[in-house]
């Protein structure tokens, strides 16, 4: 067969042979691809392979040992504040309240219990959201997200989505689904520096996680994804919103039934401002943050310390209350000082609002002294608006104390107007009245005379705006509170309750004083001649007490001042000392009006009764406090007197006030004046409790010249004692061995009328007249000392 001729057209392809190339090539793509893909398998397989290796090891889950704070309580368990930089309680997972577990996994991960640690149900149901929405939507379980809490950034790049998945996955092999949940639910960051929800829920609601309900649980619940944008404090709309879509979950999941849902929809919160305290006892926290510190160093903001004061609540509650209207009453007094800022008002109504909280925002209440606004103000009217947004009328006696401020006549920066930011408090009415921030200071000290437990403690009007513990730390001039101090040095002198001394001018030149010459006055500017020294003290007659002083020699009390726990070196060797011109604390002044009220002892302060760790391992515990001979700083006799000495000033004396407003005999003390008023104080007492009140300027400066520690002291005590005495029996004084009543009048045995210092009289007088002392020697050295 002879070939065709080469200008003949060939044969076309079958088609069948035609598609063969194209087969060929598909399959050499496909066989490519699949190499590829085996390749990625074999890369992947690989990659995990490395991933397992370096996953981290998972002790730090296994063995979860949180950082936690350290925490201070008062004696009855109730929390005064804690330190650390996380906020946290570790709550157990058996302890942590059904409701908070079921809002948490209603939002977070429903399928909890179901899945391995990935819920790729709930991959594929966020995938598709993301193909339909530009907003991404996580699908991380909480197993992920406790890995990615413990053990990876935040960044979100494929390799830490890989290494999370891995993470939980080996987390869900080594870990219970409890061990888990009770992790995340512990070391979860939920804004405000809280750890955990159960340092939350103290935190926003002001109450343990135990107390929570449905819907307080659901706002806790929403806080995980976003603390910041969901804070119901910072943003409370957010958080209400997400809060109502967290209660419809819950519905949904069937975790509550219809009725609970409409219940927790309806119920209005009510949000613990970041100010409330259920006890304000913020200086006695920082005193017990110091002392604990010295013993554990950093750790003790870590390892969980829970430190327990002696602090009684009731009686820390009412010592903060006391000492606050007291310098509030003060300040009602003083001249007004004008507005603390003044702010542009928008002239549209609508606006108004943003504009006072964004005002105030920088100026917060300080706690019952509330910051507002003016809108509108004249002599016979102020309206004002809060933070919240409520306006304010104050009318009457509630504009007294700014008058001058609402005067047209008034300079611009005292001018009240529209705009300027001012204060108000209710009154004991109920009634607001304006008022301004007080410069003055305060403290308060109370103790238990017969352990030295520390009772109440106030270092200042508000922690916030000085942190100076005024108690602990402000050395001041303790003027006529001093005295009792000089007069039972006296009494060891032969001196009794009865003796008379003069109370006559006196002047002394630079030479005795030891700087400039120095004439004194009694405080009412007139003399009352010659007086015993009960009614002297009483009184608190100052030519007296220099007498006294002068009689029994500055050395000699110097020396005895220290028994009550004063410091020598800060009482000068000079006659002022018989005023108090030295320097004391108001923690010394309690510790030393103690010794007199416990019969002679001195008893060190105690704060710290005990500590343990976070799950009650006792770390401290202070030992049992008794009074001893090895405590007894003075005799019981001279304890007794005195107290019968002070017991006559809160009778009849310069405190009279107090047994008539207490309305019981078993109250003593001493108010106290300094030069120029300068210091106010009132240190008194009740056999089972002493209390000492000073209030000043930390510049010390003048009060006024009507300002006294009976007019401005007293009033605290006095309020303190009304609260901390209820349903404390009268517990009268009964006298030691070694003193007889004669004629109605206290004595030592041995110094009795005719043998103790009956009158101190001048050496140009009688010497006759001069009582016998026990002692030869006694008795000259007290005639020596007879100097005018």
């Amino acid at each position: 067969m002879s070939e065709p001729d080469s200008d003949t057209p060939a044969a076309s392809p079958s088609p069948a042979r035609a598609r063969l190339p194209l087969i060929g090539a598909l399959g050499r793509l496909l066989l490519l691809l699949l190499a590829i893909g085996l390749a990625g398998v074999a890369c992947g397989g690989i990659a995990l392979a490395l991933a397992y290796r370096n996953l981290p090891d998972l002790g730090a889950l296994t063995d979860y040992r949180p950082k936690l704070p350290m925490r201070v309580f008062s004696a009855e368990g109730t929390l005064l504040g804690e330190f650390g930089d996380e906020r946290r309680q570790f709550v157990a997972f058996g302890d942590i309240p059904r409701v908070m577990k079921e809002a948490v996994l209603a939002i977070e991960d429903a399928r909890f219990y179901e899945h391995g640690g990935v819920d790729y149900r709930g991959v594929l149901r966020a995938a598709l959201e993301n193909l339909r929405d530009a907003h991404s939507q996580g699908a991380s379980t909480i197993t992920m997200q406790v890995a990615r809490n413990f053990y990876l950034s935040t960044e979100k790049t494929l390799t830490r989505k890989l290494y999370e998945v891995l993470l939980a996955l080996d987390i869900e092999r080594h870990m219970s689904k409890e061990q888990i949940l009770e992790v995340y639910m512990n070391q979860i960051y939920l804004g405000q520096r809280a750890y955990g929800f159960a340092a939350a829920s103290e935190i926003y609601f002001g109450k343990p996680l135990k107390d929570l309900t449905i819907a307080e649980a659901a706002m806790l619940a929403g806080l995980p994804k976003a603390p910041s944008a969901y804070n119901p404090i910072a943003n409370p709309r957010r958080a209400a919103t997400r809060q109502q879509y967290i209660i419809d979950r819950m519905l949904d999941n069937g975790f509550i039934n219809a009725e609970q849902h409409a219940q927790a929809k309806a119920q209005v919160l009510k949000l613990r401002r970041p100010t409330d305290m259920p006890v304000h006892a913020e200086y006695v926290a920082e005193t017990a943050r110091q002392l604990i510190y010295s013993q554990y160093g950093p750790d003790a903001y870590t390892r969980g310390l829970h430190v327990y004061t002696t602090i009684r609540a009731a009686d820390q509650s009412a010592a903060y209350r006391a000492l606050r209207k007291g310098l509030m009453d003060y300040e009602r007094r003083q001249v007004y000082r004008g507005p603390e800022a003044f702010v542009d008002l928008p002239a549209d109504p609508k606006a108004v609002d943003a504009r006072v909280a964004e005002a105030l925002g920088e100026r917060p209440d300080n706690d019952e002294l509330r910051a507002a606004v003016v809108l509108e103000a004249s002599p016979k009217k102020v309206v004002a608006a809060l933070q919240s947004g409520d306006l304010v009328t104050v009318t009457g006696d509630g504009l007294r104390p700014v008058t001058s401020g609402l005067s047209s006549k008034a300079e611009p920066k005292v001018q009240i107007r529209r705009g300027a930011v001012v204060r108000i408090i209710k009154n004991a009415k109920g009634d607001w009245t304006m008022t301004q921030l007080p410069e003055v200071e305060g403290a308060f000290v109370s103790m238990d005379p017969r352990t030295g437990a520390l009772v109440a403690l106030v270092g200042g009007f508000d922690w916030g705006k000085n942190k100076f513990n005024h108690v602990t730390q402000a050395w001041r001039q303790p003027g006529s509170s001093f005295k009792p101090f000089i007069y039972s040095a006296a009494l060891e002198k032969g001196f009794t309750p009865s003796t008379v001394v003069n109370d006559g001018p006196l002047f002394f030149d630079a030479g005795s004083t030891g700087s400039q010459p120095w004439e004194p006055k009694n405080y009412d500017g007139t003399f009352d001649g010659p007086i015993p020294l009960r009614r002297a003290l009483a009184k608190s007659k100052n030519m007296v007490s220099i007498r006294v002083l002068q009689s029994i020699g500055v050395g000699y009390a110097r020396d005895w001042v220290t028994r009550f726990g004063f410091d020598r070196e800060r009482h000068d060797p000079y006659l002022t000392m018989a005023l108090g011109a030295g320097s004391v604390t108001p923690l010394q002044m309690v510790t030393a009006y103690g010794v007199f009220a416990n019969g002679g002892h001195r008893m060190t302060p105690l704060l710290v009764s005990k500590v343990t760790d976070d799950r009650g391992k006792l770390l401290f515990q202070a030992p049992a406090r008794e009074l001893t001979e090895s405590s007894r700083a003075i005799d019981a006799r001279n304890a007794f007197l005195m107290s019968s000495l002070l017991q006559e000033v809160t009778r009849s004396g310069t405190a009279a006030r107090a047994q008539a407003t207490l309305k019981r005999s078993d109250i003593y003390g001493k108010t106290g004046t300094t030069n120029d008023s300068m210091d106010a104080w009132f240190a008194g007492y009740q056999p089972t409790l002493a209390a000492v009140v000073w209030i000043g300027y930390d510049t010390p400066r003048k009060l006024g010249d009507r300002e006294t520690g009976g007019g401005l002291s007293l009033p605290v005590w006095i309020e303190y004692m009304a609260s901390a005495l209820q349903g404390v029996p009268v517990a009268e004084l009964q006298p030691p061995e070694g003193v007889v009543n004669i004629g109605n009048e206290w004595y030592f045995e041995e110094f009795g009328p005719g043998a103790g210092v009956g009158t101190l009289r001048t050496e140009e007088e009688d010497q006759r007249a001069v009582p016998q002392a026990p002692s030869d020697d006694e008795r000259r050295s007290i005639l020596d000392l007879f100097k005018r």
